[in-house]
């Protein structure tokens, strides 16, 4: 059922906690299945320089917040936008059924994200 990758992830997880002296923190939930993700970030010159998560609930959610994080991590703002739930579940191998509200809400905070760290930095 769980791809090599998503165990991978959920094993081992890239980024978790929050960036100290963030440019932005984020938080969304779900409240049809109770899942949260938390996404903190820092910009420097352009570019995101840290990036870290927190996860509450599925699988899931966990590894596209750990996927997520792995692709932003160094993107530039723009490329970070052009970021899709296609290029998570590609990272994870394929999320499992039911598992594309997680991807949804991962790029819904990062967008959220970087609006907040834009206005701040400017």
């Amino acid at each position: 059922m769980y791809t090599a990758q998503i165990r991978d992830h959920f094993d081992n997880p890239r980024n978790p906690g929050e960036v100290p002296d963030a440019d932005a923190s984020v938080m969304f939930d779900n409240p049809g299945c109770g899942d949260v993700l938390q996404l903190t970030l820092k910009l420097s010159s352009g570019r995101i320089e840290d990036i870290r998560f927190r996860a509450q609930g599925c699988v899931s959610l966990l590894v596209c917040g750990s996927a997520l994080t792995e692709l932003a991590l160094g993107q530039t703002i723009p490329a970070a936008r052009a970021l899709r739930t296609t290029q998570i579940a590609d990272a994870l191998g394929k999320l499992p059924p039911g598992g594309s509200h997680a991807s949804q809400l991962a790029i819904k905070a990062l967008t959220a994200a970087l609006d907040q760290a834009e206005r701040k930095i400017r």
